[in-house]
């Protein structure tokens, strides 16, 4: 087994849906243009509230990808 490093970047995503859609849409984006993506963490989730109904979903998360060797 071969030893492997990772680093963990912040990442905020968004959606007017969820917070499933948030996580999905920051990950889809971030994977665009970094390399090696293997895991998540939420470490906020968080809202806007628009006449009395959440009208924004945010959720903060950490992303970890391995560094290449």
């Amino acid at each position: 087994m071969n030893d492997h490093v990772y680093k963990k970047v912040e990442l905020i995503g968004s959606s007017k849906t969820s917070v499933t859609e948030a996580i999905e849409t920051a990950i889809s984006r971030a994977s665009k243009t970094m390399r090696n993506l293997e895991w998540f963490e939420v470490d906020q989730i968080r809202g806007h509230i628009e006449d009395g109904v959440v009208g924004h979903y945010q959720v903060v998360m950490k992303v970890g990808f391995r560094i290449d060797g």
